[in-house]
């Protein structure tokens, strides 16, 4: 049965429909860890290296799925509180055909300038092979990825979150089992990984897309729509916030490899893919209670009752800036653990890695109201503010730190 957004959120009521999204998006953190962790325990440390040196090339393409997952979200609930549920749907429609479209053309462009691009960050010889042989299937497959991010927020909208956890889970399980087989059973190495990651895209992607061409309980149906201009473009404003900061994480990833190579090499590299993949399992909790908020924020947006967006805005602030202190201090905690999972035979590495995880998660004390707060403006439909928080903490503050610090 698909959530009533028209009624009013208590805190334990807003906490227990934003779970579906949070452990979505955990789960997902996980399965993108697993690679990781098969490929540090079962290759080389270059092995390590390239794949997180690789990975923000298919992040990049596949954002066009986050772009259009986050700003049409905002406007089907509002067009859904406005009380035309018809046009929702075609609205709805229309986002998921254009994703998939651009999709197709965004992988033919990677293709072709993936070696250049790694090339031109530094990458060569056994690094620059393993870049190629992981990214290569990662970017191929990628049309799998962007519709995946599409519906980690199309499915919040129409009322199913819990089917995005389920479907997250069955992707990551999949993704889990294939990298055991691939990767430990056959050594196939990281092109073992990216066949598991791609295989785990894929349940996620395609679940969706059979669900909502059949009849269903949610209250959303793919149905019979037409080229609106407006609305892919208001779709594209509107999520050029979340575009913008997947854009953001990804060349902060690429400075980051490229001033570590330069610095420390190919160690260096390997210890901030560790940190990244421990990190990003704490910022999915972040992410996903923004996700599953935003679409009742919107719907209440549209419906224009300001006394409930008042009551989620008050609620929400509250939840993450909680979430964020216990996050820092679990991580306090838990940071040599952690990296042993994935250091477990260089302790030069091992040190390395603890120390960068320890200055690396401060960031968390600030980090979850810049996520809401993005995702906040973006389910007002204010796209420029929401990508100016964006821009403003990768781009400018983010990146120029990594290109100066050192």
């Amino acid at each position: 049965m698909a959530t009533d957004m028209s009624r009013h959120f208590s805190l334990p009521q807003l906490i227990r429909c934003t779970l579906p999204s949070i452990g979505m998006m955990l789960f997902k953190s996980l399965y993108v860890m697993t690679d990781g962790y098969f490929v540090s325990n079962y290759c080389s440390t270059t092995a390590l290296g390239a794949v997180n040196f690789v990975f923000p090339i298919p992040m990049i393409l596949a954002t066009v799925g986050f772009m259009f997952g986050a700003g049409g979200s905002a406007i089907v609930s509002r067009t859904r509180g406005e009380g035309d549920e018809q046009l929702a749907q075609e609205r709805f429609s229309l986002i998921v055909y254009a994703t998939i479209g651009i999709s197709f053309v965004l992988t033919a462009l990677g293709l072709l300038a993936q070696r250049p691009i790694l090339v031109a960050m530094g990458a060569q010889g056994e690094l620059l092979d393993e870049c190629l042989a992981y990214g290569t299937i990662l970017v191929a497959c990628m049309p799998f990825d962007s519709l995946q991010l599409l519906f980690q927020n199309l499915l919040a909208t129409a009322g199913k979150p819990e089917m995005g956890l389920r479907n997250t889970v069955l992707a990551g399980l999949t993704n889990i089992v294939l990298d055991a087989i691939l990767v430990a059973g056959l050594g196939m190495g990281v092109r073992g990984a990216a066949l598991g990651t791609v295989g785990g895209e894929a349940i996620a992607a395609i679940i969706p897309l059979v669900y909502f061409a059949r009849p269903n309980t949610s209250s959303m149906r793919f149905v019979r729509t037409k080229l609106d201009l407006g609305v892919l473009v208001e779709a594209v404003f509107n999520g050029s916030s979340e575009f913008v900061s997947n854009i953001a994480t990804s060349v902060v990833s690429v400075a980051y490899n490229v001033q570590l190579l330069r610095l420390l090499g190919e160690r260096g590299v390997a210890a901030y893919s560790v940190v990244m993949y421990v990190s990003f399992a704490f910022m999915s909790i972040l992410i996903g209670y923004s996700i599953g908020c935003a679409p009742l924020m919107g719907f209440q947006y549209g419906a224009q009752n300001r006394r409930e967006m008042r009551s989620l805005f008050t609620k929400s602030v509250l939840v993450i800036s909680v979430m964020s202190v216990l996050m820092f201090v679990a991580t306090r905690v838990t940071a040599r653990p952690l990296a042993s999972v994935f250091v477990k035979t260089d302790p030069e590495l091992l040190e390395l890695t603890v120390h960068a995880f320890l200055i690396q998660t401060t960031a968390f004390l600030a980090m979850g109201l810049c996520i809401y707060g993005s995702s906040l403006f973006t389910s007002l439909g204010n796209g420029l503010v929401s990508a100016a928080i964006s821009f403003l903490r990768t781009i400018v503050f983010e990146t120029g730190s990594v290109l100066f610090l050192p």
